[in-house]
Formats: C-alpha cells, sequence, structure tokens
C-alpha cells in the first residue's frame, strides 16, 4: 500500500472515491465538448436586472460558480415571451434583442474559467407568477382541475404576505388556441437564435416542472380534444414543434437537449415513467443531443416540493433516470441530491453521465476544483435546509444558509488586508467558528477562546436530530484545524485575560441565554428545559439534572462522555435507539425550530409525543419547504400538535392548557422539554466594551438567527474589520 493509501485508509478514506475518474473525464453532448462530468443546474435565482437583462450581480454569481471548475452552467428559466410567461420577477429573459449584450457579458465571464454556458429556454404557462401578479393572460392547454392544498398550513404570515398579492388582479387564463400555440413555437426559436448570437454554447428546452411544455405533455393537466391532448403523440405535440423549430434557426451541429419530467410524483393520472422513456425516445428520434431527467409533483401538497426535482430523499432520481437512459443513445443527465463519490460510480457504470448540482454548487461553487484535487473532505457540506428554494417562493433572491457569499459574491469576497491585527474571537459555536476561519483567510492573527473541552457550541446539539448539521459541524472544525487560528478550549475569557493575550479587537459569538419561560409548574423534576436537555445529551455539567435523573441515567452519561460517545452526533443518534432516559409519553412546549426537530426525533424513538404552543404558526426557524416536509413527517409520525393554546400549566404529570374554543384540557405526560425561551445576551460583550476593548458581537448573543443567521453574521463582520 502506498503511504498516501495508507494515510487515506488512516483517515477512513476510502482512496478509490478520491480520484472520481469518471466524474472528473471530459465529456460531450452533441458536438459541445465539455471538460468534466459536473454540471450546475439550471436554477430560478432572482438575480437578473428589472428588465431581465444579464447585470453585474448574476453575471458574478455564475463567474463564481465557472471559477470553481464546474464544467457547464445552465442558465435557469430564461424567458422566451417575457415579461409573458416569467414566474420570477428578476428572471434572466432571452425574448428581445436587447438581452444579448448582457447574455455576451455572461458567456464571456464564465468562458474566461474553462467553462461552457446553456440557456434553459423556459415559459411558465400555469405557474408564471409574474403573469397572474400583473393579470396578464395566464397560457394553459386547459382549465386545470380545482385541487384542495395544503400549503397554507405549513406557512408563516409573512410568507402568505408574499406569496399571494391582495392587490393583484384574479387571475385570467387563457387555454390556448392554434395561434397562440404558432406564436409560442416562434418565440421558443427565436430565443435559441439569440442564445446562439450571444455565444451561449447551447440551449436546454424546459419541459418539466409543471411549466407551460410540462402541461401539455401531463395527462392530469391537459384535457384537450385536439391534436395537441389525448394520446402520449398528441400531448407531445408541442414539444415535437418546438424541437423542430429550435433545430431550424440554429442549425443540426448547436447543442440542444430537452429538459423533461420522468415522474409527476403524487398526482393522480400524470406523467409516469413510461410516458417519461416514450417521449425521451421521440426527442431523441427528433435530433436533441441529450436528456436531463428531472421530476415534478402535485404542488397542492407541501411535503412533495421537496420530493421530486429538489428532493431530500437522497438519489431520488437515480432510478428513473437510469431506466430512460437504457432507451436511449444520447446522453442523460441527472440532478437529485447525489454525493461525488455515488455519482462517479454511477456514471462508471453507465446509469447516467452527467451529474447536476444546483443546492451542492451553492453552498460550495469549489466542490468541482476540490472532486478534481482528490479532497472532498474540503467542500463545504449543503445542509439540505431548503434556505435557497424557499428564497425564491417569496419572491426573494437566492441565498444559501452556509455559504453567505451566495449572490453576494462581490460583497463578501475574502480579500487580503493590509492591516493584519490580533482578534480574539469568545465562542466555538457555528458563528464562532466561522468568523475565526475567515478572519484567519484574511491575514489576521486568531485567538478562538471556548469554555467547554470541544468546538461546536449549539450546533453539536442541532447535529443530533438533524443529521446533516453534523456535516457542517465535522467541516467547520476541519477549516479551524488547518487554519492558523490558535484555539484555547476549557477556558472562559476574561478581560485580563485578554489583555495577556494583546488583543486589538474582541468578537463575542457565546450564543443565546436560555431563560425557563414563567409556565406554572416548570420546576417540577420531570420538566426540563433547553439547556437541561443538552447538558443531559452532551454530558456537559448542569447542577438542575442531580434531582430530575436517576442515579442510572447519570452514571450512563457518564460512561458515554468518557468513552466520547457524546461528543460523536451519529454515535447519540445510534444509542438512544437503544437507551433514552425520557418516559413513553413526552409534551414538547414550544412549537418552533428546536421542538419540532426534536419532536420528530423522540417519535422516531417510539415515544408518543406531544408538541404545544401558544402561538398559530408553528416552525419559525425553518424555511418554507423544509417546514413544509417536517411538518408531513411529524403527522406520519403521529405527533400531536396543539396551536393556540393558552394558560398552558405543567401540573402533576400532566399539562394543562385551554384551547382555542376556550375549554380546559390537559394532556398526560412522563416529561416535559420547554424549548421556548431563548435569548440574546450581551453581557459579556458589555463587560468587555466597559474594560474598553473594541468588541462586537455576532450569532445568537444577538437574538437567535440559527445556523443561517450565524454563518451571515460571520461573513459580514469579517468582511468589514480592517
Amino acid at each position: 500500500m502506498s503511504a498516501r493509501a495508507h494515510q487515506c485508509r488512516q483517515q477512513g478514506i476510502n482512496v478509490l472515491t478520491k480520484n472520481f475518474q469518471h466524474l472528473t473525464k471530459p465529456g460531450r453532448i452533441g458536438s459541445l465538448q465539455i471538460k468534466n462530468r459536473m454540471i450546475v443546474s439550471a436554477m430560478g435565482v432572482n438575480l437578473a436586472e428589472a428588465d431581465g437583462s444579464c447585470g453585474e450581480r448574476i453575471i458574478a454569481y455564475h463567474e463564481r460558480q465557472a471559477r470553481g471548475g464546474v464544467g457547464l452552467i445552465v442558465l435557469g428559466v430564461t424567458g422566451v415571451a417575457w415579461p409573458a410567461g416569467a414566474n420570477q420577477p428578476r428572471q434572466i429573459a432571452i425574448s428581445e434583442d436587447h438581452h444579448i449584450p448582457g447574455l455576451q457579458a455572461l458567456v464571456d465571464a464564465v468562458h474566461r474559467h474553462g467553462a461552457k454556458v446553456s440557456a434553459q429556454l423556459h415559459h411558465g404557462g400555469l405557474v408564471a407568477a409574474e403573469d397572474a401578479r400583473t393579470g396578464r393572460p395566464i397560457w394553459v392547454p386547459s382549465y386545470p382541475a380545482q385541487g384542495r392544498s395544503d400549503l397554507g398550513e405549513s406557512m408563516l404570515m409573512e410568507e402568505i404576505a408574499a406569496f399571494h398579492d391582495p392587490d393583484a388582479p384574479p387571475p385570467q387564463l387563457h387555454v390556448m388556441a392554434q395561434e397562440d400555440i404558432n406564436t409560442l413555437v416562434a418565440q421558443f426559436a427565436a430565443a435559441a437564435a439569440r442564445a446562439q448570437k450571444a455565444g451561449i454554447d447551447a440551449v436546454e428546452i424546459h419541459a418539466g416542472h409543471g411549466y407551460l411544455i410540462s402541461e401539455f405533455l401531463s395527462p392530469a393537466m391537459n384535457q384537450r380534444d385536439d391534436n395537441y391532448g389525448g394520446s402520449l403523440e398528441n400531448r407531445a405535440r408541442l414539444l415535437m414543434e418546438i424541437i423542430a423549430a429550435v433545430r431550424a434557426a440554429v442549425g443540426r451541429d448547436f447543442p440542444l437537449w430537452v429538459k423533461l419530467d420522468s415522474q409527476e410524483f403524487g398526482r393522480q393520472e400524470g406523467i409516469t415513467l413510461a410516458d417519461a422513456k416514450a417521449v425521451a425516445r421521440m426527442v431523441e428520434a427528433a435530433g436533441v443531443d441529450a436528456i436531463a431527467v428531472t421530476a415534478y409533483h402535485d404542488s397542492d401538497r407541501g411535503v412533495l416540493h421537496s420530493g421530486s426535482h429538489t428532493p431530500q430523499p437522497e438519489e431520488h432520481l437515480v432510478a428513473n433516470a437510469t431506466a430512460i437512459k437504457r432507451c436511449l443513445s444520447i446522453p442523460v443527465i441527472v440532478p437529485g441530491r447525489i454525493e461525488p463519490a455515488s455519482a462517479d460510480r454511477h456514471i462508471g457504470q453507465g446509469h447516467f453521465d452527467f451529474l447536476s448540482m444546483g443546492r451542492k454548487i451553492l453552498a460550495d461553487p469549489d466542490l468541482p476544483n476540490k472532486v478534481v484535487a482528490g479532497t472532498p473532505e474540503q467542500i463545504r457540506p449543503c445542509i439540505y435546509c431548503y434556505c435557497c428554494i424557499s428564497q425564491i417562493y417569496v419572491l426573494k433572491s437566492v441565498k444559501c444558509a452556509v455559504n453567505p457569499e451566495t449572490a453576494r459574491e462581490k460583497e463578501l469576497e475574502l480579500i487580503a488586508t493590509d492591516k493584519p491585527r490580533h482578534i480574539a474571537v469568545v465562542g466555538g459555536g457555528p458563528a464562532g467558528m466561522e468568523v475565526a476561519r475567515r478572519l484567519s483567510l484574511r491575514g489576521h492573527r486568531v485567538t478562538l477562546i471556548e469554555a467547554s473541552n470541544r468546538l461546536g457550541g449549539t450546533l453539536q446539539f442541532a447535529s443530533i436530530p438533524y443529521q446533516p448539521n453534523q456535516r457542517l459541524l465535522k467541516w467547520l472544525r476541519l477549516q479551524i484545524e488547518q487554519s492558523t487560528v490558535n484555539v484555547l478550549l476549557n477556558t472562559t475569557a476574561t478581560a485580563q485575560q485578554l489583555k495577556t493575550l494583546g488583543v486589538s479587537e474582541v468578537i463575542v459569538a457565546t450564543g443565546a441565554k436560555r431563560i425557563m419561560p414563567d409556565i406554572p409548574g416548570a420546576d417540577r423534576d420531570f420538566v426540563f428545559s433547553g439547556d437541561e436537555m443538552r447538558a443531559l445529551v452532551m454530558a456537559e455539567n448542569d447542577p438542575g439534572l442531580v434531582r430530575k435523573t436517576s442515579a442510572l441515567t447519570r452514571l450512563m452519561v457518564s460512561i458515554a462522555a468518557k468513552t466520547g460517545v457524546t461528543s460523536q452526533p451519529a454515535l447519540v443518534r445510534l444509542a438512544s435507539r437503544v437507551w433514552l432516559p425520557l418516559g413513553k409519553h413526552i409534551t414538547i412546549i414550544g412549537a418552533e425550530l428546536v421542538g419540532l426537530e426534536l419532536a420528530e426525533f423522540l417519535a422516531e424513538r417510539s415515544r408518543k409525543v406531544t408538541v404545544i404552543d401558544s402561538s398559530s404558526e408553528v416552525g419559525k426557524g425553518l424555511f418554507l419547504v423544509r417546514r413544509m416536509r417536517l411538518l408531513d413527517e411529524l403527522k406520519h409520525l403521529d405527533v400531536t400538535l396543539i396551536k393556540n393554546a393558552n394558560d398552558i400549566a405543567i401540573e402533576d404529570k400532566k399539562v394543562a392548557y385551554t384551547n382555542y374554543r376556550g375549554q380546559q384540557r390537559s394532556i398526560d405526560t412522563n416529561h416535559v422539554i420547554v424549548a421556548q425561551g431563548a435569548t440574546g445576551n450581551t453581557e459579556l460583550a458589555e463587560q468587555l466594551r466597559g474594560a474598553g476593548f473594541s468588541t462586537h458581537t455576532i450569532g445568537d448573543c444577538e437574538g437567535v438567527g440559527y445556523i443561517e443567521g450565524a454563518i451571515e453574521a460571520a461573513a459580514q463582520l469579517a468582511m468589514e474589520l480592517d
């Protein structure tokens, strides 16, 4: 075994997965040569200018991806009829010749780094939100059946306000006539010609995701009785006419492919895999150069918004893509939460040809370069929180919870300082680690002070109920370990110590203060505060636990701490399935992010969980798309969720409350966990300012902002300190 192989083996890394020989080799789509098999998925990101043209912001966004080593970038939802058919206020447009110069500038920026560009030609149809907002006719193949949506049950009031404009005119659905179809076909062809003129390397026809072409293809959405409805051949007629028109406009050698729904998940009488395979064969015969496999869903069901093209389940579309690949001789492109090592294996086995990534690239645009370098452990992980896509639902620009530079590439770029200083960071949670990492990269001397025996802060506890958080914790720790940051563990920061260190600036990132809310009976011995629950799970010292836990529990926790189990969230998750020092019936007071994730964790361990809150809204702190999924999962886990509860009081093995009808009710319970009471805590910062230090605060000590807030505040401060 080579020295390098032995080192990797010692680190628990499979050497073969670090080579990525299939993912990193060049590929071809028609006449388009691509330097590797990694593609940036088309994503609508709301970064174009108000007139649909490409300005500095979206150019910087895509140039950063190109600099990260990706082979191909697909421009999301590029409107062929803009402003008609648009589903975002700042969507890229390609409907007029005046859009060409901006597109040329974007292409030039991407080409400088060796990447290629494809424009995704798009018309929103029924989901063209901008048509609905402005009162333009909404083009549809036929009037859709009336559905019953559950989306409102998961939405917060501010999301509903953004989602629904009360001043918008009533929607005007327009069933397309032949003249409209002819116009649409011509718009796609003209858009493709503009793409070619702008120097774009290829075009993708978007025939998925419930947009207009997809609506024609779907038997559930297309109720026409003419040549464009009924049989599969008729439903595919519009797509076939668009392909023919585009081919005539750009020529046979210009790379062209189709994005195709492989299935409509949860939609009765929707597109099936058999339909998708048949259409894939038809479009191959029509002369397209590849198929980009995707999927759609019944959009009335909130959980399915993370169950098709942007899935929570891993490798959700691989089976469908593999089945379609077997029918074709052209390349197949696949998205859908596929890890690079797994993608390399699938490509090697002939299951598909190119890996398309959206969220992963938002989290780390350097992912392709790190794959090529054989350093996957350096990839900043996506935590699948759906921050990115949830922004689009409420008409905001895309952002990423773990990478604040996404869509702010110029604002937050790490630039070396010409005034290096010694800066102390107090608190080793996500905000503290991120700001320390960034300041170190800028050239400052950084000392990171943490009171406990390991870095992580509340991210350690958050990694137990929600596994993807653990990957971020691991990555942050690795970055600190490999940086020039001096870490002091088991150390309480004091003014005297900081003076001894000779620091010129202090950043306080010590997290939130958790105070038990004023709930009658909260002092009972079967009631745990948030801090007590964290201390119990993480084997931290908390005097309150002595009277609330048995000697056996304290012994088991002590053993777990000494053997290192409690320092590893994965082991805690595993061990808790065997032994958990909580009764069968558990009531959680507080229905925000922490309470709901904890409810899921406990219910998965055979506990009967009730979550109760005085608010009418649940899931604050969770981004919309993830919240919709989690609430659905809680239903399936038989978790009881009680909203609008007043006069909550803890009695003898029960929680009493007044429901929304004014009735007195109670819940029998063995244990109560209070997931409320976290507030900002700037006491240390104020003390240090009083001692004469230039002091800054970030993270939860400024008020609970969760991971996204902590990471963003860290990046902002690291950029401002100079």
